[in-house]
């Protein structure tokens, strides 16, 4: 099991009005944009990252972190051994990622997600 990559969530109610700073100031490309939550990024590197919701989709409140992964179960297993409860799913979304979240032991809420 391995950390794939982790993306900031920033809760926001208009996604457009971020827009202007992170991808026309900072440069950073618009990797994926459903209107609820547009990530952005360097299509040349995974590996920064940084999404803007209005929500955390299927109706869920906004995480404070995403976590990606290679081994969804695992972490799953690894999540519910350590005594940690899952709050949604896991579930397989329709933009294509198999998702559940869980709060770390600080109260933040944790999107823990593999691609299909």
């Amino acid at each position: 099991m391995a950390v794939q990559r982790v993306v900031a969530n920033i809760a926001a109610g208009n996604t457009d009005l971020a827009r202007h700073f992170y991808g026309d100031i900072l440069g950073l490309d618009v990797l994926m944009d459903l209107g609820w939550i547009v990530t952005y990024g360097c299509e040349r590197s995974m590996t920064v990252q940084l999404s803007v919701m209005t929500e955390g989709g299927s109706g869920q409140p906004v995480p404070d972190i995403s976590i990606e992964v290679d081994d969804l179960d695992e972490m799953l297993s690894r999540m519910t051994e350590g005594g940690y409860p899952i709050e949604y799913g896991p579930v397989q979304e329709p933009w294509g990622v198999t998702r559940f979240f869980v709060r770390d032991p600080l109260g933040k809420l944790v999107n823990v997600l593999a691609h299909a």
